[in-house]
């Protein structure tokens, strides 16, 4: 049988062209593995070394399905895809990670507890609602009790849809949409697990990672490996992510959020069937990445090794408050003066407000010494808005 690599014949179907993407790419290239995208947006940084670029509604039905007929394989880097043209591609041959099944239940985060509930998986307590609405009467009736945890049922990412319920005011703001309530835990660490699972039955799992998040934007900060809990703590998680993945029949990546309570408990929070802020750290810090992994599933190839080299931390590089519009940014020559720091910075050409632009992976040989440089590297790099060019 003929491989996926440097084979004209060969070609994986990329459904988003951002940072995600851009990085599976690398690998693909590395690798000389084919691969062809599609994003709405025509400055994309998948636009660059895929052998096809099409500008294009992922969400689209018929888009999606033109686009990726003809590929061996299709994988996606955002959860909107149409999961309907999944299923038709999925029908006619083409292998899809996720799939479409899986994909159905991630794409709500309603669907995902009702899942962990059904198999038994433990997650925090929670109610669904098909508006904002019904979730003021159920407070007025007082079924839940400020505060509490609410979440857009479908739609939101990197901390948007997701807010902490304290005062009635907080009620008021809410968009009038089908959501989710949850009970307030208490956290003692928020550790995420990325499971690889291969067609052909094979299983890695990637050590767990600590994740700090940003009071104010509620996206990860830094992420930091290994994890500082005990091993058999940590074992747990491995084996709760497994079961999830293997639950929800998931082929790729599974991103794994786990809340470790304050009296040793572990809860599944979400998931995120695809490469993830939490395994960034992986390029660097792995023998093998989650960008590789990934391509690895969809090109037939054997799952690598997750061993993790040596102590890592990763901390994004996002826009800086204050500057909106074309972005540069400040303070490079310090920043990558930072020993054991390596800088990706994801081709976006605006920036806002805390919006991802990059990364830091710093490595060390403790936690500590990682996290400082990682720290280091952040903080001597700033993205702000650049000024027009005097003619």
């Amino acid at each position: 049988m003929s491989s996926a690599l440097a084979n004209p014949n060969f070609e994986i179907a990329l459904l988003g062209g951002g940072q995600l993407g851009k990085m599976f790419l690398a690998e693909a290239l590395r690798m000389d593995v084919g691969v062809r995208a599609l994003d709405p947006d025509t400055e994309a940084p998948c636009r660059w070394g895929v052998r096809r670029f099409e500008v294009g509604d992922f969400k689209d039905y018929q888009t999606v399905l033109d686009f990726a007929r003809g590929a061996q394989s299709a994988v996606i880097e955002i959860e909107t895809v149409n999961v309907d043209a999944l299923a038709q591609l999925e029908s006619e041959g083409v292998t899809c990670f996720p799939p479409s099944s899986a994909l159905r239940i991630i794409q709500n985060k309603g669907a995902q507890k009702d899942h962990w509930a059904a198999h038994g998986i433990p997650t925090s307590d929670f109610e669904r609602f098909e508006s904002a609405s019904a979730l003021k009467a159920a407070v007025a009736e007082g079924r839940w009790t400020l505060p509490f945890v609410w979440k857009v049922a479908q739609g939101g990412y990197d901390g948007f849809g997701v807010s902490v319920l304290r005062r009635p005011e907080d009620l008021e703001a809410l968009p009038d949409q089908s959501c989710v309530a949850e009970t307030l835990v208490e956290i003692a660490e928020e550790i995420g697990v990325i499971v690889a699972r291969h067609p052909d039955g094979s299983t890695a799992v990637f050590p767990p990672v600590a994740m700090e998040f940003h009071p104010v934007a509620n996206q990860v900060e830094f992420v930091v490996c290994p994890a500082p809990l005990p091993a058999e703590a940590l074992a747990e998680a491995e084996q709760l992510a497994h079961l999830v993945a293997t639950s929800l029949g998931i082929f790729g990546l599974l991103a794994v959020e786990l809340f470790y309570t304050r009296d040793g408990k572990w809860l599944v929070n979400e998931v995120a069937p695809r490469p993830h802020n939490s395994g960034h750290l992986s390029i660097e810090g792995c023998e093998t990445s989650q960008f590789e992994q990934l391509l690895r599933c969809a090109a037939g190839l054997p799952l690598g090794s997750t061993v993790l080299r040596q102590p890592t931390v990763m901390a994004n590089v996002v826009g800086s408050e204050g500057h909106r519009g074309p972005v540069a940014y400040e303070g490079l020559d310090r920043a990558l003066a930072v020993p054991g720091a390596h800088l990706h910075l994801y081709g976006k050409t605006q920036t806002r407000p805390f919006r991802k632009l990059g990364h830091w992976t710093a490595v060390g040989h403790s936690v500590d010494e990682a996290r400082s440089r990682a720290a280091a590297a952040r903080d001597a790099l700033t993205a702000v808005s650049a000024q027009p060019q005097k003619l």
